[in-house]
């Protein structure tokens, strides 16, 4: 037994590390969003800071266990074997569930991560015990420390309102006192916003990271005997006084006389502080648990008491962590900074929903963003009315974007995303988990920098009638994630706890095989995911100004097309004919992401227009004329693939031998004319194509024998509708999709002759 302990302190131990990687990959959109999405200095800067900023605060955290040792349960109520099995069931857990949200790039709270995995664990092992001694269930809340529990709960709700509404205050106070021309105003306007920004975020720093070590328990005679923690809680107005006088003088010096920008320097600060506060508090997170299942097995050892009958009020005493292990765990925090993919898609998704330039949306809009956003349209043209004219046109010229004169006449919007949102986001960041930590609230870090920049974001006009819906969309579905995180925790942690108890190491080696197969299976799958949108068939937006580059760069897209069309025709036919139903499926949806490219050509025509030489605005019909035949070719495929996979999903009959011998010759010559017109494409050897459209012309012939002899059939010898429809709908189809691809060749061979 005293192996089995052992085993599981090293099992512990392992999926530590893998718990700092995954945690890392999450909790990174928390420091590196604001500096990456302002492009305030380069990513190599911006990561070298936020590495610093974990090394420190890893090294000098405070190694404080109080959630993993006795924030959740009252851990005297508990004996060693019990706690064993609770932090067990919470480790493995964890990974999961935060791998889960890394792999769809969604940001989540390790705080509530892990805390409702606590409290799941220990209320499932509560009431084993409870139900093993045949006590009342209601006893339950004395194992467990509730006052702790709903202290996060309001955490959930506080952090998400007020970090959203401070944030979108704030910015929208700052835009009217610097606009967007904030560069040019004067030199006190920069010196008083960077004062603020420095000592918001030093104030943070005090509070949050050193606030937070032991080194800020130790009290010293220079501050009158007080420990420093103390120090900072009762003299907060005269330490802000002082620093902001401090930092406006240092702001208005470094702006005059050495014309820094003082915005950059704002969101390397700011970046350092949320990195350290982040390893130096959240590190808890990702290795309290094991820490104190380790300490908790020691303890059990030099006991010699059985591990069923040694209770662990030992857990509700202060115990200090090993600097060694802080260095080590905050090493490993830095190397995943640097290499995560998952890493850069949460961050990307937290970006993406607060840019004001184009994104391609990745979430759909539903009944409630539609809702959210017709009301706040609703509420601004009330305020309009009664709000006065000349104010108006006041706040307005404050939000205008400035614009770049170019060469051609044309205009370009400088970013929305600037260096004052960027550091609007970090100071009310900072200064939100500030006064949370100074009155112990347990606000989330990634729930108080996410939503921050969703206010900002509001704030700073971002989310325009164009993109207000999916972005509404994009942060219900994060904030919705974030209540699922703490629901399945404490469902999965407490399904994980009884298993574990019932099946001890059997059921632990099986749990963590699982683990282990569903990380590697999630990392695959992103892994596979990231090949694809690298992918070098990906379509690309047309960005020339000219007739001629246009249709250099729509003949890559075409080859591009052709070359998968060509692929997904192959797959489909044969999956049919050997009714295969995982062969159908990959090219349906395969189909689905070539017509989401093409959708995002279609959408961009706008910006390709506007970007056109007066001269060659005729290529604007041409290009639109282009991506709707590769529009009708992507429906045409798409449909073939779907009605093939429908009818073999269904169990229907397949096809009959003659049926599949004739789809099979059709597909092999489709095929074979989509390679010449690859080869054409990739060449640009648009004189050939005549003879492919003459061949294209005997293949429309040959598939209309093919219906001719399915009549036949069907007066003759057919007996199943279902297999008759399913082969008129692709010849159909298949003739549109010749029928395309002709149109597609005459509009190229019509600009070839024009030449």
């Amino acid at each position: 037994m005293d192996n089995l302990y052992l085993l599981m302190i090293v099992a512990l131990a392992i999926l530590a590390i893998a718990d700092l990687v995954v945690g890392v990959s999450n909790d990174a959109v928390n420091f590196l969003n604001s500096a990456i999405g302002s492009k305030a200095v380069s990513f190599k800067t911006i990561m070298i800071v936020a590495s610093i900023g974990i090394a420190c605060g890893a090294i000098f955290s405070s190694g404080m266990m109080e959630v993993a040792r006795k924030g959740i349960f009252n851990p005297g109520m508990f004996m060693f074997s019990d706690i064993m099995v609770i932090f067990m069931a919470v480790m493995i857990t964890d990974i999961l569930l935060l791998d889960f949200f890394n792999t769809l790039g969604m940001p989540t709270s390790t705080t509530v991560s892990i805390v409702f995995e606590l409290l799941g664990a220990a209320v499932a092992v509560a009431l084993i015990k409870i139900g093993a001694d045949s006590g009342n269930f209601a006893d339950v809340v004395t194992y467990i420390n509730t006052e702790k529990a709903t202290q996060i709960i309001f955490g959930i709700l506080l952090s998400v309102v007020v970090a959203f509404s401070v944030g979108a205050l704030v910015q929208y106070l700052s835009r009217l006192l610097l606009s967007f021309n904030f560069e040019r105003k004067p030199n006190w306007v920069g010196a008083l916003f960077g004062g603020i920004a420095l000592t918001s975020i030093m104030y943070f720093i005090l509070m949050k990271g050193i606030g937070g070590t032991n080194y800020a328990k130790q009290s010293f005679d220079f501050i009158g005997g007080e420990t420093i923690k103390d120090f900072l809680e009762h003299y907060v107005f005269a330490i802000v006084g002082v620093n902001l006088i401090i930092w406006s003088a240092l702001a208005y010096v470094l702006i005059a006389y050495f014309k820094t920008n003082i915005y950059k320097i704002i969101i390397i600060v700011g970046t350092f502080a949320l990195a350290l506060a982040f390893a130096g508090n959240d590190l808890v997170n990702f290795i309290g648990v094991p820490i104190a299942a380790w300490q908790s097995y020691e303890a059990w050892v030099s006991s010699g008491v059985p591990a069923t009958e040694f209770a662990m009020t030992i857990l509700g005493e202060k115990v200090p962590t090993p600097t060694v292990l802080l260095f080590i765990a905050g090493m490993v925090m830095v190397v995943t900074l640097w290499f995560s993919s998952k890493a850069k898609s949460v961050v990307k998704t937290s970006i993406d929903l607060s840019s004001q330039g184009e994104t391609k949306e990745r979430f759909e809009p539903n009944f409630l963003s539609r809702v959210l956003v017709r009301g706040s349209i609703l509420t601004s043209k009330y305020f309009s009315v009664i709000v006065p004219n000349s104010l108006q046109e006041k706040i307005e010229k404050q939000f205008e974007k400035p614009v770049i004169e170019l060469v051609q006449g044309k205009k370009h919007e400088l970013p929305a995303f600037d260096l004052v949102r960027a550091a609007v986001n970090l100071m009310v960041a900072g200064v939100l988990i500030s006064i949370a930590t100074s009155y112990k609230l347990p606000l989330s870090t990634t729930y108080v920098t996410f939503m921050v920049a969703m206010g900002s974001s509001l704030a700073d006009r971002a989310w325009g009638s164009e993109s207000a819906v999916y972005r509404v969309a994009g942060v219900l579905n994060v904030i919705g994630g974030w209540f699922f995180t703490a629901i399945s925790a404490f469902i999965a942690s407490g399904v994980a706890a009884y298993l574990i108890y019932l099946g001890g190491a059997t059921m632990i080696a099986i749990l963590l095989l699982i683990a282990v197969a569903l990380l590697i299976r999630n990392s695959l799958s992103h892994l596979k995911k990231s090949k694809e949108i690298k992918a070098e068939d990906s379509l690309n937006r047309a960005e020339s100004k000219s007739v001629q580059g246009v249709i250099e760069e729509s003949a890559d897209n075409i080859a591009k097309v052709l070359k998968r069309v060509s692929k997904i025709q192959e797959n489909t036919i044969n999956g049919l004919i050997k009714q295969e139903l995982p062969t159908l499926k990959k090219a349906k949806n395969t189909v689905g992401k070539l017509e989401s490219e093409i959708e995002d050509l279609q959408n961009n025509i706008f910006y390709f227009i506007k970007n056109l030489d007066e001269s060659s605005v005729s290529a604007s019909t041409f290009y639109i004329d282009v991506i709707g035949d590769l529009q009708d070719i992507a429906q045409s495929v798409g449909f073939i693939s779907k009605v093939s996979h429908k009818h073999i999903h269904n169990n229907h009959k397949g096809l009959k031998v003659n049926q599949a011998k004739e789809l099979k010759e059709i597909s092999e010559k489709l095929n074979h004319l989509f390679g010449k017109m690859r080869e054409i494409f990739d060449t640009r050897s648009f004189n050939k194509i005549g003879a492919i459209i003459e061949e294209k012309k005997e293949l429309l012939i040959d598939v209309s024998k093919c219906a001719q002899k399915q009549v036949e059939r069907t007066r003759t010898t057919e007996s199943s509708p279902k297999n008759t429809t399913l082969y008129f709908s692709i010849l159909l189809e298949t003739e549109d999709l010749i029928k395309a691809t002709m149109s597609l060749l005459e509009l190229y061979a019509t600009k070839n002759k024009k030449k």
